[in-house]
């Protein structure tokens, strides 16, 4: 019966009653604003694919303030740039970026403070997340509260750089590294041949640096500018180069020419550089249609890998504004 006090629930008890509601203070109207994309699966901490990337990231082995993760069959996982350095320098240099990772209650300084500023200026996804996910996600790394998510380079094809080369109406100038492991020589590699004006750099894909966000930041941004090409079979390669009319030559130190009598500089051209220990491969030697050293003073028995391509490359250069 309605009003029955012995009734549960029919009579309010004294003292129930509610008071004013208090407003919001914009909470609510703050809620209702966008937080923008949904940043992709392995950018996700709390999705299976981030999961499985932080696995493979923590398989792999610590070094140059980069974690790469490893290879599966649906291709490279993106590349995770710890440390406040490494994420400004890269930052700076233009290194494309999805996510810039920051741990919360991080104090900031001058390179938080950059970097914060310059994801926001690029768009790049800024995601705050805790401390346990940044090691997570780092796989326990010297992160510094700061890890910075790079997709994979997107590789030209070698045919690309001839037709590139045809269409630019100047003789094909292209450099191939044959077995340079340190991304850092390969950027300063790429930086070289943008500067005297080739039309591209290849790669092979099994022993040798890649385009990682060491290289990209090495070759200060002119990553951007010329076209990296990755083929399966350096040596094949080079020979379908020499089919198109292009001279093979690679850098040797007991090379048949010098860079004196450098007479092939002039017309299509293929600079072959080896690797930073062993030099080039003796199949690659055999590709070549001739090999090329750099003539130096006695003190001095060889160049680093990227310090001979760029020496090389700017007399081919100069022979070229003279011809």
């Amino acid at each position: 019966m309605a009003g029955n006090s012995q009734r549960k629930g029919a009579v309010r008890k004294s003292g129930s009653k509610k008071g004013m509601v208090v407003g919001s203070g914009g909470q609510a109207r703050r809620g209702l604003k966008g937080r923008g994309p949904t940043p992709p699966a392995e950018e996700r901490s709390y999705h299976p694919a981030a999961k499985r990337a932080v696995r493979a990231a923590k398989a792999e082995a610590r070094g140059g303030g980069t974690r790469r993760a490893a290879r599966t069959g649906k291709g490279e996982l993106p590349e995770t740039v710890i440390g406040r350095n490494p994420v400004v320098e890269a930052l700076r240099a233009g290194v494309p970026a999805t996510a810039l990772y920051v741990a919360q209650g991080l104090s900031a300084d001058e390179r938080v403070t950059e970097a914060v500023h310059e994801a926001a200026d690029r768009g790049i996804a800024l995601l705050e997340i805790s401390r346990g996910e940044m090691d997570r996600l780092t796989g326990n790394g010297i992160h510094q509260g700061l890890a910075l998510k790079v997709p994979p380079y997107d590789y030209a094809h070698p045919e690309d750089l001839v037709a590139a080369a045809a269409a630019s109406g100047t003789p094909l100038l292209l450099v191939a590294v044959d077995g340079v492991t340190d991304p850092r020589n390969l950027g300063a590699i790429v930086r070289s041949a943008a500067a005297f004006g080739a039309q591209g750099v290849v790669v092979p894909e099994r022993r040798s640096a890649g385009m990682t966000a060491s290289a990209w930041r090495t070759s200060a941004g002119t990553a951007a500018r010329i076209p990296v090409a990755r083929c399966t079979n350096l040596v094949r390669t080079l020979k379908d180069f020499a089919a198109t009319g292009a001279m093979i030559v690679g850098l040797d130190a007991d090379g048949t020419t010098t860079t004196d009598d450098f007479e092939l500089a002039t017309g299509p051209l293929v600079i072959v550089v080896g690797s930073e220990g062993r030099g080039l491969a003796r199949l690659t030697i055999s590709a070549c249609d001739a090999t090329i050293s750099i003539p130096m003073a006695r003190a001095v028995e060889s160049l680093n890998a990227s310090v001979a391509a760029g020496v090389v490359l700017a007399e081919v250069a100069r022979r070229r504004r003279q011809d």
